[in-house]
């Protein structure tokens, strides 16, 4: 395992008709106390994303909408940029919380057996009641570095982590395999569960962080539900190995009505409809083998990827 060169990062962002978060974006990048190269990897978006990108210094690759894949187009940035000892990944509606995000998200990487760290997310000051939540809910502010001994107490916790905000040690994606190329989501954790179990360690950066939520609607989390369900049913060695969700969703429940609380009552039954729905949704999508691709395609979130040959 070789000592991280911090003059040696690069920073991918797969973007698609972002041009207005991408100014936030890179408001807060310029600013980092740390170099990176910044690449822009763009799904053919007609909003001017990929000018702007490139007026401000970025690295930009267009690629086919039809063509992006989460797991897959992050793969392909890796491999095209083989110098780099690390990578990190945002997404186009993130952005960096100050001015040391960078520094504080690769630090764990003086750990020679950290293969992957997660940063923390904050709420976008226009988050709704159920993203603030969530943030607050998944983003804790202590930081902790997992191992494999780990899932007894974590469970499915345990490879927890998101490309909106993570870093990545190139050799231990390479040991790995890498980013899978067909994936629905989730290509993070993926990742993640494959270097645990190979004895990498996985850091979470409580001190790192960025901004970035969804105000999602009632259908819309029902969708992104059934995604993840999907992926589940098509990744079953993840729940063999770090154990079920079924715990984790109802401890998420209780702590989003004790977040709500009573001067928030009114809201306790869209939180209980809303949560039931996740729930349809992710038992759906666990059951996608038997659906036909035409329901699949509108259930899902990504819709995009059955037209795929993988679908």
């Amino acid at each position: 395992m070789a000592t991280i060169n911090i003059n040696n990062i690069a920073c991918v962002v797969p973007a698609r008709n972002g041009c207005e978060s991408l100014r936030q974006l890179f408001l807060s990048i310029r600013n980092q106390v740390i170099p990176f190269d910044l690449f822009i990897v763009d799904s053919s978006s007609t909003d001017g994303s990929v000018s702007f990108a490139r007026k401000h210094g970025a690295h930009v690759h267009v690629i086919p909408v039809s063509e992006f894949n989460h797991g897959g187009t992050r793969q392909m940035m890796v491999d095209r940029l083989q110098q780099y000892d690390v990578f990190i990944f945002l997404t186009q509606d993130a952005y960096l919380e100050d001015n040391v995000a960078i520094e504080r998200l690769v630090a764990p990487f003086n750990d020679l057996a950290v293969g992957a760290v997660c940063g923390r997310q904050l709420p976008h000051i226009d988050a709704n009641p159920w993203a603030e939540h969530a943030r607050l809910f998944n983003y804790p502010p202590e930081s902790r570095v997992k191992s494999m001994g780990d899932a007894v107490e974590f469970g499915i916790k345990t490879p927890f982590i998101s490309n909106s905000f993570a870093a990545y040690r190139r050799e231990a994606l390479l040991d790995v395999g890498g980013f899978p190329k067909h994936a629905i989501l989730s290509e993070d954790m993926y990742v993640a569960a494959r270097m645990l179990l190979k004895g990498w360690k996985v850091a979470y950066a409580g001190n790192a962080s960025a901004r970035h939520s969804h105000n999602y609607t009632m259908m819309e989390e029902f969708r992104r539900y059934f995604d993840t369900g999907v992926f589940h049913a098509r990744e079953p060695w993840i729940r063999e190995q770090f154990g079920q969700a079924g715990g984790e969703g109802l401890r998420y429940v209780q702590s989003e009505l004790r977040f709500l609380g009573l001067r928030r009552l009114h809201l306790w039954p869209s939180s209980l409809l809303r949560n039931a729905l996740k729930l349809v949704g992710y038992k759906l999508g666990f059951a996608e083998s038997k659906l036909p691709t035409g329901l699949k395609k509108r259930l899902s979130m990504h819709w995009r990827y059955w037209e795929g040959t993988h679908a």
